[in-house]
C-alpha cells in the first residue's frame, strides 16, 4: 500500500485473464480484477499488495494508447503506477505482464533474479518503457501469486472505455490515500458495473486497498448474476522467494505478528475488537473455490491433497534413487553460476562456462530436452520446480495437469540419464 519505489510499489491488482488459445471465439469480452500478493518490503511491512485490471478485448497500440484487439491477440493488463515516466497508467499485453515473454512456451520452469532481470530488460526495450521502476510492469508472476476475479462485459463497453482512457490526459496523479492502484482498479471495474467496488470505512480506514477491491467485487457478484464471476489463481513461478498473504489496512496493523505485540500493550481492547470483527465478517479468502491458471491450457482444477501426497512421495523416491546412481547437482548453486541468454527462436536458456567447457541448459518446457546440457542438470531443474510446486498449500497453487506435465518431463529426462549411464558402462567395458 506504499509507493513501489519505496515499499515495492504495492497494492491489489485487478485482472481479467483469458488467453485467446482457450477462450471460444464467440465468448463475450471480459475484465478481471487481479489481487496480487505483496513481496519484498511490502510483504515485510505493509502487506497490501498491488491491484490492476486485465481486459481481454482491449489491446495496446503503445503502452499508453488503447485499441480493440485483433483475432489472435489476448488483451492487456492496465494499472496505475507511481513514478513511472510521469504516466498515470500503463497497458501491457497479458503474457509479458505475467512472465516478460510473448509465448506460453517461453515461460521459464524456474527463475532466479538474474533470469528475471534479463527477461524484463529484453521486453522493456521492445515496448520502449524505461526508468528505475519500469520492472514493475512486466514479469509479475516471478515475484508473487495473483488472484483473478473475472466478470463478463460487452464489446460496446470496451469501446467506450477505450475512448474514455485515450481521451484523458495520462499524467501521473498517484496519491497513496486517494489515488492509488486500487482506486484505479475500482474506476475501471465500476465503469463496467457501477458501484461494484467500494472502499471500507472501518477495515481500511476509508483507504481503497487491493484486497477490499476484490472482496467487494466478489460480494457484488452474488447480487448481480450478469457478472458471471469466475475466480482463479495465477501461481508464482518457482524460484524466487515466495510472496506473502495480502492484507487490508487494519489487518496489517493489528493481525500481523510484528505489529500485534506493541499494539496489544497499548490498545488491548482495539486488538481484541478488530480480531473479533475479522473472524466474524471481515475475513476474505481470495483463493476459496478458485481454479488454477495455466498459460497454455487456461483454467484448470486445483491439485487435491491426495494427489499432492502421491506426487510428493513419487518425486522423493525418484530423487533418492537418482542420487544413489549419480549425485545430482544443487540446482540453486548451479543456477547462480549461469548467464541467461536467448536462443535463435527467442526462448530463454542458461549458459555456464567452467574452465574450457561451456554448458547450455534449456529453462523452458519447449527447450529443456533439446539443448546440450547433461540430463542430470535438467533433472535438478525439474526436482527444484516440483519440490516448490508440491509444498503444502491450502488450497493448492497448482493444478493436476501442471504437476502431471512436470512429472512426465522429469521421467523423460531420467530415462535419458539412465540411457547415458548404460552407454558409458558398456563403453567402459569394451
Amino acid at each position: 500500500m506504499f509507493p513501489h519505489s519505496k515499499l515495492d510499489k504495492s497494492f491489489v491488482f485487478i485482472l481479467l485473464v483469458v488467453l485467446s488459445g482457450f477462450v471460444p471465439k464467440s465468448a463475450q469480452a471480459q475484465a478481471t480484477l487481479l489481487l496480487e500478493e505483496p513481496y519484498s518490503y511490502d510483504g515485510t511491512f505493509a502487506g497490501t499488495g498491488h491491484a490492476a485490471v486485465y481486459l481481454s478485448r482491449i489491446c495496446a497500440e503503445t503502452p499508453t494508447l488503447l485499441r480493440r484487439c485483433g483475432p489472435d491477440e489476448s488483451g492487456v493488463v492496465i494499472s496505475r503506477y507511481h513514478h513511472l515516466e510521469a504516466r498515470d497508467w500503463v497497458a501491457v499485453a497479458l503474457l509479458p505482464y505475467l512472465y516478460a515473454v510473448d509465448r506460453p512456451g517461453d515461460v521459464p520452469l524456474y527463475a532466479d533474479s538474474k533470469l528475471v532481470s534479463f527477461l524484463r530488460h529484453e521486453y522493456l526495450e521492445k515496448i520502449d518503457v524505461s526508468g528505475p521502476d519500469s520492472y514493475q510492469v512486466v514479469g509479475s508472476a516471478y515475484d508473487r501469486t495473483t488472484y483473478g476475479f473475472r466478470i463478463e462485459t460487452t464489446p460496446e463497453q470496451d469501446d467506450a472505455l477505450i475512448r474514455k482512457l485515450n481521451a484523458e490526459t495520462n499524467r501521473e496523479s498517484y496519491q497513496l490515500l486517494a489515488r492509488n492502484c486500487a482506486d484505479f482498479a475500482k474506476q475501471i471495474i465500476d465503469f463496467y458495473f457501477p458501484h461494484a467496488v467500494h472502499r471500507s470505512i472501518i477495515a481500511d480506514l476509508a483507504v481503497m486497498t487491493p484486497k477490499q477491491a476484490a472482496k467487494s467485487l466478489a460480494h457484488s457478484a452474488k447480487h448481480r448474476p450478469r457478472m458471471q464471476l469466475t475466480t482463479f489463481i495465477i501461481p508464482q513461478v518457482p524460484g524466487l522467494k515466495r510472496s506473502k498473504p495480502v492484507h487490508g489496512v487494519l489487518e496489517s496493523l493489528v493481525l500481523a505478528k510484528k505489529y500485534v505485540t506493541p499494539v496489544l500493550l497499548f490498545h488491548p481492547v482495539l486488538v481484541v475488537g478488530v480480531e473479533a470483527a475479522y473472524w466474524t465478517g471481515w475475513r476474505f479468502d481470495p483463493a476459496k473455490g478458485a481454479s488454477i491458471f495455466d498459460p497454455v491450457r487456461g483454467l484448470e482444477t486445483p491439485l487435491t491433497a491426495g494427489q499432492r501426497d502421491w506426487y510428493a512421495k513419487s518425486v522423493l523416491a525418484m530423487k533418492r534413487e537418482n542420487v544413489e546412481t549419480e549425485p545430482l547437482p544443487n540446482w540453486r548453486e548451479f543456477i547462480s553460476k549461469t548467464e541467461p541468454q536467448l536462443d535463435a527462436t527467442g526462448q530463454p536458456f542458461l549458459r555456464v562456462r567452467e574452465k574450457e567447457t561451456t554448458t547450455q541448459i534449456g529453462i523452458c518446457r519447449d527447450n529443456a530436452l533439446r539443448m546440450s546440457a547433461p540430463p542430470q542438470l535438467v533433472e535438478g531443474l525439474l526436482f527444484a520446480r516440483l519440490e516448490q510446486e508440491l509444498k503444502s498449500k491450502k488450497p493448492a497453487h497448482a493444478s493436476e495437469q501442471q504437476i502431471q506435465s512436470d512429472f512426465k518431463l522429469l521421467q523423460e529426462v531420467t530415462k535419458s540419464r539412465e540411457a547415458a549411464l548404460a552407454t558409458g558402462v558398456l563403453e567402459g567395458t569394451e
